[in-house]
């Protein structure tokens, strides 16, 4: 396969379950998974080989050298995160994993749960969306923690909803737990990269999130975490590392905590030098451009997206053997973000194999959901134009083998 245009991050060029019967040589894959893997940086290879050589040619000194000094790597890129999710360099930290995160911040909720001897069903609250209906309203948010709030201790939320694409108020779901003196976090996995956010000015206690999906940071890459400034003195961690000691005084090794404020105090151990790198290069591609900008552009590219797989395949209940594609993600634009989660009346492992062999990336959720996230920092209209045209040719497909396995039945 071609190349991609991409001056910035590699479009795959290997279309790896195509059916080369199906699809153009010429063109790349239409790739709409970055929610679940974002693409790669070009400069990766080469911040990993400065990286590789430093080690190679200096060993330990490597830890205070150069341009991404071991010991403080994840500290030389604060900034280019902190003004992606609007908080101050002091209120984020580049550490673990978002679930190694959660618990550090003692929010993994029902392990956690557990781990303190507490009922999980009476302890923990969970919403539903009204019968019929297949997200939540705002409203209904609102008036569970307004009935309930004075008995809860930490409400947590996904910032955007992984399976529907839902996108929450943070602003008014914070204010609310707040006003009953609850602490409000949330996990934002789906949500950096995706939207903007101001975590600070919407005064979010804490946070976390992971960094490859549309971070672009490569599978397991390193995640983040928040906490206000507001906390910085009254909430310290449960469980301790040597990497949250004041730096100081890290290297003293005086056996006597000095613990540092905020979410530094919550670091375990040295930023790992390699995940660092691949997260600079995705970083400093956003800081090309704004999440403001970004987000103007999201808006118009799923909404072309919605738009046109409106007008093709929507039910029509005059032709009962028409397939037909239900969008589950709420279509007000302040309640999503770039994905879109599609039900269809065909079975859904079909469809998506058919789209798979024409040369499409996207992601195919149990029950019966496909996920389609055109993201704005690399794709195009055209690949929406794209993926409709081959979605159309997918679904007849599909549709000629559900009627052959019924008539196949039927002997």
């Amino acid at each position: 396969m071609p190349k991609s245009e991409s001056v910035e991050l590699y479009f795959p060029e290997e279309m790896v379950k195509a059916d080369l019967s199906l699809v153009n040589g010429e063109e790349s894959c239409v790739y709409f998974a970055g929610n679940s893997l974002g693409l790669q940086p070009r400069k990766v290879k080469t911040y990993l080989d400065e990286e590789l050589d430093k080690w190679a040619r200096t060993g330990v000194h490597g830890h205070f050298n150069g341009r991404r000094p071991w010991a403080l790597a994840d500290e030389c890129i604060l900034d280019l995160m902190a003004q992606l999710v609007g908080a101050q360099r002091h209120e984020i930290a580049l550490m673990n994993g978002l679930t190694v995160n959660l618990h550090l911040q003692m929010y993994a909720v029902e392990s956690q749960l557990r781990l303190h001897g507490l009922d999980v069903e009476k302890s923990m609250l969970l919403l539903q969306p009204r019968q019929g209906e297949e997200t939540l309203r705002t409203e209904d948010i609102l008036a569970v923690i307004e009935k309930e709030g004075d008995s809860i201790a930490v409400i947590m939320f996904s910032g955007v909803q992984y399976y529907t694409g839902q996108l929450f108020d943070i602003p008014r779901i914070t204010k609310a737990g707040q006003k009953k003196g609850c602490f409000v976090g949330f996990d934002l996995a789906h949500s950096v990269g995706n939207v903007e956010l101001h975590l600070h000015d919407w005064g979010v206690d804490f946070a976390s999130w992971c960094s490859y999906k549309y971070l672009n940071s490569g599978a397991g890459g390193i995640a983040a975490a928040y906490i206000h400034e507001k906390h910085s003195k009254s909430v310290k961690p449960a469980l301790i590392g040597w990497w949250g000691h004041d730096f100081k005084t890290r290297f003293l090794m005086e056996n006597k905590l000095q613990l540092s404020e905020g979410i530094n105090g919550f670091r375990l151990s040295n930023p790992p030098i390699l995940l660092v790198c691949a997260l600079h290069a995705s970083l400093e591609v956003f800081n090309q451009t704004t999440m403001k900008a970004l987000r103007r552009k999201s808006i118009l590219l799923t909404g072309y997206l919605e738009y046109l797989i409106k007008h093709y395949f929507s039910e029509d209940k005059t032709n009962p053997e028409k397939p037909f594609v239900k969008i589950i993600t709420p279509s007000r634009i302040e309640e999503r973000g770039c994905q879109l989660t599609l039900l269809f009346s065909l079975p859904i492992k079909s469809v998506f194999e058919e789209l798979e062999k024409r040369g499409v990336a996207c992601d195919l959720r149990e029950p019966n959901a496909l996920r389609i996230a055109p993201v704005p920092l690399y794709n195009s209209f055209r690949d929406v134009h794209r993926f409709i045209e081959i979605l159309g040719s997918a679904i007849t497909s599909s549709k000629q083998t559900a009627n052959n396995a019924a008539l196949s039945a039927s002997y």
